[in-house]
């Protein structure tokens, strides 16, 4: 990346910001329909701090207009479709030319040379099904930079260790969950990390704590970096960590801000908030403003390894209704509705809940037994549930089983 003043940095920002709004104005209805209603033209945008005056998007917006209502350019100009669960009836979509794979392409490869990764290493990748556009985008990165890849493909624990130790395995890209339980196969069968080649774990999908980044550590003795991504704009890798403390948002291609998620209002470096991020360079699908749900707060200080990129805080908790499980998010509502649709009744009376069985995390949904649920055949009701639970899951890309009680129950995690 050319060394810019800060002043170069803010005007080539800028000017990706016009251009990409006047590409979102001029092809999609919906950001030139929203633009008028607060009577702006995308001229009206001549500095960065003016950002603010646009309107802000949601994840609803993507489902209400699915499939192809937030493209920017015609179909033939695409060149990779991806999906993503979404929060209503529908899932979210998102497109990509060629040029946009290009440009990811290298920012996966920022992200992995933050963490240490060359040409010399193999660079394996585990990610659950919710997360597999990823696994692409990630070999894509690591291949472009010249190291090996193995490709993300499902593999039992006892194929995953054979492959880290036999393949010589230097990297692996996935997820806290999976990182947690591959350390405790490793020790409940007494194999030593000594065994493996694996120096450095790029964890992605939600905030890590550090005790447990640190027992990663300690335990497989190993570098552990973070990633943040999105699956709508466009995946993996939009900030990474540099090893001087906190995450730096490839901000030349993505612009941050950090909102009151009840006021609305940007808030000053340093105080926690909701992330909001606007795409510079992607130009298939531009969106402006999106919140994220995330929580974070930018570091005002500058990085000690000299990078000019903005640094942020990624916090635990969302300002959303959604929870994460095995980095994937999931939407109480949309499963609610899902709900109502396959059982004929909506059910507000369902918790739901992230747990954990054997390292692995999965949802757990309580439906209360009613007259809706009544069967004189139990087995007909298990299977209905088992049913449901197999739909959902191929439907949000995580593991789903649905219990009956008699009442409210909440489960503790194992």
């Amino acid at each position: 990346m050319p060394v810019l003043t800060i002043e170069e940095k803010n005007q080539l920002k800028l000017e990706r910001l016009q251009s990409t709004l006047n590409r979102a104005f001029k092809n999609v209805p919906f950001h030139r329909k929203r633009l008028g209603i607060y009577n702006l033209m995308p001229d009206d945008i001549v500095s960065l701090k003016e950002l603010e005056k646009l309107p802000l998007m949601k994840r609803a917006h993507l489902g209400d207009h699915y499939p192809y209502g937030l493209f920017a350019v015609p179909l033939r100009d695409i060149v990779r479709i991806h999906t993503a669960p979404g929060t209503g009836a529908n899932p979210s979509i998102s497109g990509y030319t060629r040029a946009d794979l290009m440009i990811w392409q290298k920012l996966v490869a920022r992200s992995l040379e933050a963490a240490g990764v060359t040409s010399m290493d193999i660079l394996q990748i585990n990610l659950p099904p919710g997360l597999a556009n990823w696994g692409r985008d990630y070999k894509d990165g690591a291949e472009a930079m010249g190291a090996g890849v193995i490709p993300n493909s499902p593999l039992s624990l006892a194929k995953t260790v054979m492959v880290l130790r036999d393949y010589k395995t230097t990297a692996l890209v996935t997820t806290s969950a999976f990182a947690e339980q591959l350390t405790e196969y490793m020790f409940d069968n007494e194999i030593n990390p000594n065994e493996l080649n694996l120096k450095r774990i790029v964890l992605v999908g939600e905030p890590v704590p550090e005790s447990k980044i640190e027992c990663l550590r300690d335990h497989l003795h190993v570098d552990v970096w973070l990633n943040y991504g999105l699956s709508e704009i466009p995946g993996p890798a939009i900030a990474f960590e540099c090893g001087c403390g906190g995450m730096h948002i490839n901000d030349d291609h993505i612009l941050p801000e950090i909102i009151d998620p009840v006021t609305l209002e940007t808030l000053p470096p340093g105080q926690k908030g909701e992330l909001v991020l606007t795409t510079l360079s992607a130009r298939a699908f531009p969106l402006i403003r999106f919140r994220t749900g995330d929580m974070a707060r930018f570091i005002a200080k500058p990085c000690e390894c000299g990078s000019p990129l903005i640094k942020m805080e990624w916090l635990p908790g969302r300002s959303d209704d959604m929870m994460v499980i095995s980095g994937i998010k999931i939407s109480h509502s949309q499963v609610k509705a899902y709900l109502k649709d396959a059982l004929g009744v909506e059910r507000p009376d369902c918790t739901m809940e992230k747990r954990r069985y054997g390292g692995t995390e999965f949802l757990s949904i309580a439906l209360v037994i009613d007259e809706s649920l009544f069967s004189d055949e139990i087995k007909n009701l298990e299977r209905l549930m088992i049913h449901t639970g197999e739909s959902l899951a191929e439907q949000i890309g995580v593991a789903v089983k649905i219990t009956l009680t008699e009442k409210y129950q909440s489960f503790p995690d194992n």
